[in-house]
């Protein structure tokens, strides 16, 4: 059969794909830097030859920014076509001195591969294709068709894949989408993730007086822009992890019983989650247990505040302006829109009197939940088992990752979200690492998932 000849080569080719993989790593493709273009252009250069050496017509699409390489093979007239998209671009490796090794030198240590893009996303993208390569090596072809959707700039926005999708929607038209760029559950526990939280991000600007003020002079007569944004804050949320805008929870979908079920069997520990975070205590919204309120309840976080004197000992100023950023993480079925305008609508309710608030919205993105009962879903589960010799569980996720609402949205497509990962792979930290072993058995995984939607 064609997929035994498939787990051969992939058997035979371990050693050459970690050293692909190595290559790929060695390319310091910092989107962000543009000191780094010229990386950039060649890791993408790189990913580019690999799928014309394999047998696929590959070319690299301008942007204004990074390319985006895109390849596909038609190899089964009127068969499910699978769309794979991933990105070649890194995180700045900044801070350096907490390195073990140096972020562009991939270092193997323990069964695990440290480089900056280890996991995020040069290490799981590559699944991928060796995964085609393993096909066209042995059977010639493919079992279904493949579009592979590769962009240099998801870590800094993703504005070229954006146009880009909007653009060619007919020519990306697929069945499925996967993209590997999340996490198993826990080593050893593969996971499929079927939900992801969107997000509303903002900037409140406080302005008060013209200028900083003596606090002794003019304290009690001017008001003090830092003690109205703490008000203001403070209005957000309540002592029972509640969000207080109005309206706020009005769109929410509700957990299903069968989540809260499964979400419960999982192998997960409160306290040693607790420990491994150095919190005192664990806290959130009432009623949910921790992983409900990290995969499906809506949040709100200040994610950083300015104003003030911030020097080292004491000024009594009254200042003229403070401010902060935060974000709302969303669930199904919040609108980010929406949740703009209640937001909004709240901070001109409860803005103290003597100060002006401005309210600056940055992005937003919507969460998404797949239906996990469909045949993408269940060739998954094959696949998943086939490479990683047990199935999967189904997870949700805190964060976001805009690119899956973007397919949905253009191409009207759900994504399988098959994450080779480790929540400890450091993935935009220090001594980023990907474990070799789940490096091939995401790249078998892939080689099955070919077959199983074929099936499918």
């Amino acid at each position: 059969m064609a997929i035994e000849q498939v787990d051969a080569y992939l058997d035979s080719h371990r050693e050459v794909f970690e050293e692909q993989l190595k290559t790929l790593l060695r390319i310091p493709s910092i989107s962000a830097q543009p000191a780094h273009n010229d990386d950039t252009l060649r890791a993408a250069t790189f990913v580019r030859d690999d799928l014309v050496a394999m047998g696929c017509e590959a070319e690299l699409v301008p942007t204004k920014g990074h390319p985006i390489i895109y390849a596909e093979r038609h190899d089964a007239p009127g068969g499910p076509t699978l769309l794979i998209y991933g990105h070649y671009d890194v995180q700045p490796p900044e801070p350096l001195e907490p390195w073990l090794s140096p972020p562009f030198e991939p270092t193997v240590r323990d069964g695990n591969i440290y480089a900056r893009g280890a996991t995020d996303d040069k290490g799981q993208m590559l699944t991928h294709l060796k995964a085609i390569e393993a096909w066209l090596k042995t059977a010639g072809s493919l079992p279904v068709n493949v579009k592979v959707l590769i962009e240099g700039e998801e870590e800094v926005g993703g504005a070229g894949l954006e146009a880009f999708v909007a653009e060619h929607r007919k020519r990306l038209a697929c069945d499925y989408a996967v993209i590997s760029d999340t996490s198993q559950f826990a080593p050893g526990i593969p996971a499929i993730t079927y939900g992801l939280k969107g997000l509303s991000y903002f900037e409140l600007k406080i302005q008060g007086a013209k200028t900083d003020l003596h606090s002794g002079t003019f304290g009690g007569a001017v008001a003090n822009p830092c003690n109205a944004l703490a008000a203001i804050l403070a209005s957000l949320k309540g002592a029972d992890g509640r969000i207080l805008i109005p309206g706020f929870y009005d769109a929410v979908r509700p957990l299903e019983d069968w989540e809260r079920a499964a979400f419960a069997k999982l192998p997960f520990s409160e306290s040693e989650f607790q420990a491994s975070v150095g919190a005192p205590e664990l806290v959130g919204e009432a009623g949910y247990s921790t992983l409900e309120r990290k995969w499906a309840r809506p949040t709100c976080d200040v994610n950083g505040l300015y104003g003030g004197y911030q020097g080292p000992g004491p000024k009594t100023v009254l200042p003229a302006r403070a401010g902060a950023k935060l974000s709302f993480r969303l669930v199904p079925d919040q609108d980010p829109k929406t949740i703009s305008q209640l937001f909004r609508a709240h901070v001109e309710r409860v803005c103290p009197p003597g100060v002006t608030c401005e309210v600056i919205e940055y992005h937003g993105a919507p969460a998404v939940r797949v239906n996990v009962d469909t045949p993408g879903v269940r060739a998954a589960v094959r696949a998943i088992e086939a490479g990683f010799g047990t199935p999967p569980v189904f997870i949700r996720e805190g964060g976001s990752i805009p690119v899956v609402g973007l397919l949905k949205e253009q191409l009207g497509v759900d994504t399988l979200l098959l994450g080779w990962g480790q929540s400890d792979d450091n993935l935009h930290g220090p001594n980023e690492k990907f474990s070799l072993a789940d490096f091939h058995r995401g790249i078998k995984t892939s080689a099955h998932l070919l077959a199983e939607l074929a099936r499918a």
